[in-house]
């Protein structure tokens, strides 16, 4: 007998059993009797042994057979519960989902969906990192990734977009007073910049024209910074210019404390997703927490 055929026929032949006859078996499994017939013939053959005294009204078990349905029985009845506990976990997740993030995003976007996770699911448990750096998503035992970016590098990984923003340079009004109003991104070379230091080229900062071409200009660093907030709230202080997500500046630029200096140029999309290994046999627990993302970030 050979392990890829160990299971083969025994759904067929509890089901002969529990129906009482090939007939109304081959009803409930969606078979023809001849069907029903060929695999328990098969079943019989590959154990050497008869498992059915058969009629042309009846079928009942051999001594062997009996025996062999007790066995077969609690074999089909263990498969069904633990696909009963699969499709309960599936409405109800349970264990700990490892999640990064960025640290603003975290904060101020995702805090509501980490609670209303919770919320949902209580037997779940978040391990949440917030942290503006990139990591492997499999190496660092990550089940997803969120990421702001214009680009992702080709992967293996599975990304799905969740929402875009434009990218805006802005200054406080107090600098613009003190340092003059920029009429095009090439005069940001004689302007103090505030620049994010996880970028691979932070002073070089990208724009389109009127004609949708790109350019890039390199700018003058005051400042480098690996946290956007920071860099945000220098540029409220007035200590230069920053180019940055709208989705950082919203209350900012509401509150009037800063002021987006060439919003015609400004077509640089910066694009939200989130990452994660693999769409095959997707955990319950990472699949609910995409889906309520969805739900909650996409635009």
């Amino acid at each position: 007998m050979t392990n890829n055929k160990l299971f083969d026929g025994i759904v067929v032949f509890v089901q002969v059993i529990k129906s009482g006859g090939f007939g109304a078996a081959a009803e409930v499994l969606g078979h023809s009797n001849s069907y029903i017939s060929k695999e328990i013939n098969k079943l019989e053959s590959r154990l050497g042994v008869r498992l059915l005294n058969r009629t042309t009204r009846s079928v009942a078990l051999t001594p062997e057979g009996d025996v062999y349905y007790q066995e077969c029985l609690q074999l089909v009845m263990d498969a069904e519960q633990a696909l009963g506990l699969m499709s309960q976990n599936s409405l109800n997740p349970k264990g700990l989902l490892k999640i990064s993030c960025p640290v603003w995003l975290g904060s101020q976007y995702l805090q509501q969906v980490f609670s209303e996770y919770l919320t949902l699911y209580p037997d779940m448990q978040l391990d949440i990192d917030l942290s503006d750096k990139t990591v492997d998503v499999v190496a660092d035992g990550y089940d997803l990734v969120i990421r702001a970016s214009a680009t992702l590098a080709e992967s293996s990984l599975i990304c799905k977009r969740l929402f875009s923003c434009n990218i805006h340079t802005v200054a406080s009004p107090e600098y613009l007073r003190q340092h003059g109003f920029p009429k095009h991104p090439s005069e940001l070379q004689h302007h103090y910049c505030l620049c994010y230091s996880n970028l691979k080229h932070a002073d070089r900062w990208q724009y389109t024209d009127a004609e949708n071409k790109v350019f890039n200009v390199d700018v003058q660093q005051k400042l480098r910074c690996n946290n956007t907030p920071m860099t945000v709230a220098m540029a409220v202080d007035g200590m230069g210019i920053c180019h940055v997500p709208t989705f950082y500046i919203e209350s900012q630029l509401q509150r009037g404390e800063l002021t987006i200096l060439f919003p015609e140029f400004d077509k640089t999309l910066v694009n939200v997703y989130v990452v994660y290994p693999s769409r095959k046999h997707l955990s319950a627990k990472v699949r609910r927490f995409i889906d309520l993302l969805e739900r909650r970030m996409s635009k």
